[in-house]
């Protein structure tokens, strides 16, 4: 049983920048693929972000890239989620996740979820 457990959110004016990390626990981290999505109150959940076991592949939503940037230390079984220039429209939870294989955009296809960290971002 993976535990994932998400910390760095927060109030943050527009232009500005937060780290989210997600801390994993329960089985080896190394060996899944991880994502990060997040949901705005009375939408769906959406990808934002994920990265395979080795670190070497990862892949981003459109409405993040060249902003946001994801990484791992499966020494420290942790992925991290760099977040630039951020906008108003990223105010949402941001929820960590854990598959076994490959990394995946569909947050159907992940096993393990974390309960989420709040990210706003004010105008």
């Amino acid at each position: 049983q993976v535990q994932l457990v998400e910390s760095g959110g927060g109030l943050v004016q527009a232009g500005g920048s937060l780290t989210l990390s997600c801390a994993a626990s329960g089985t080896p981290f190394s060996s899944g693929s991880m994502g990060w999505f997040r949901q705005a109150p009375g939408k769906e959940r959406e990808f934002v972000a994920a990265i395979s076991r080795s670190g070497g592949y990862r892949s981003y939503a459109n409405f993040v890239k060249g902003r946001f940037t994801i990484s791992r230390d499966n020494a420290k079984d942790t992925v991290v989620l760099q977040m630039l220039s951020l906008k108003p429209e990223d105010t949402a939870v941001y929820y960590c996740a854990a598959r076994a294989i490959d990394y995946s955009s569909n947050p159907g296809e992940y096993d393990y979820w974390g309960r989420g960290t709040q990210v706003t971002v004010s105008s």
